[in-house]
């Protein structure tokens, strides 16, 4: 593999990167509209095991509406970041999650262990789940 080739390896995993955080960072914020972005419009997301999630950007975002309300507030870490490079427009992405959630209800804390899966693409310049 040439440096050119290395080099814009090492870009694409930077891009990808701040793509996970930013994910993480748009969820704490409460920032709905800037999360479901982050997808594109025929992605299908399931959270854990029970498969709660949704097809498509627009039903995506209607499972976040009033996720602000349930929450007080949330902090997710991402880290342990695996890139694989399926083409140059596809990346299979396995990350470790840490997230602290405080409840408006009256509940104790939670602290939630995890992993992402992704499968990330290239879509008009901009890596998306």
């Amino acid at each position: 593999m040439n440096q050119e080739t290395q080099l814009h390896i090492l870009v694409e995993t930077k891009a990808i990167e701040r793509l996970l955080f930013t994910y993480a960072f748009h969820l704490d914020m409460n920032q709905t509209a800037e999360l479901a972005a982050l997808f594109t419009e025929d992605c299908e997301v399931i959270y854990g095991p029970d498969g709660f999630g949704a097809k498509g950007r627009a039903a995506y975002a209607k499972t976040l509406e009033g996720v602000g309300s349930f929450f007080k507030a949330t902090s997710h870490h991402v880290s342990n970041i695996v890139i694989d490079f399926i083409s140059p427009t596809e990346a299979k992405v396995r990350s470790v999650l840490y997230a602290w959630h405080r409840y408006n209800r009256d509940m104790p804390d939670s602290h939630v262990w995890g992993q992402y899966h992704d499968v990330i693409v290239l879509n008009d310049g901009k890596w998306q789940f």
